[in-house]
């Protein structure tokens, strides 16, 4: 078996132990912290550097055309914009007038239809409760004469 040798161990008090081990554990985990933090650091440098190498490359191309003609092509280009805007405006407006009129006549139909029903609702068929689901009021019989209502199931 083997025998533990207590001057030996691990003891903060001790002069040797594991005391170094813990210090370089600590240095190598700031070592690793640092490295991956400047590697994503040198990654989004570069992806930033194409893409403006992109956006140079694109503007770049048009250097060599003569400036005036850029002008009037910016020119043209406006007129014919601002003339189909006031075409799909104009457009635009006529199609709402015909959506608030066509609303409008909805909303008429739907009153005039509630106006029908609340006059068919005031018909005492409907606000009598001796109706009862009848068009004509039942007739009162004497108790040996009633009859079971197909209608509404009650004997009257």
């Amino acid at each position: 078996m083997h025998k533990i040798d207590i001057k030996n161990s691990a003891c903060p008090d001790s002069d040797r132990g594991m005391w170094p081990l813990k210090i370089n554990l600590i240095h190598m985990k700031f070592l690793l912290i640092s490295m991956l933090l400047l590697f994503c650091g040198v990654a989004t440098l570069q992806a930033q550097s194409k893409d403006k190498k992109t956006r140079t490359d694109q503007t770049f191309d048009n250097a060599f055309a003569p400036a005036e003609a850029e002008t009037k092509a910016a020119r043209t280009t406006k007129k014919t914009k601002s003339k189909r805007n006031k075409q799909q405006n104009y457009n635009f407006a006529r199609h709402m007038d015909v959506k608030v009129k066509e609303f409008e006549n909805r909303m008429e139909a739907n009153a005039k239809r509630y106006r029908k029903e609340q006059k068919l609702k005031e018909k005492p068929q409907y606000s009598d409760p001796l109706y009862f689901g009848h068009k004509k009021k039942p007739k009162k019989r004497s108790p040996k004469k009633r009859k079971f209502c197909k209608e509404c199931g009650i004997v009257h």
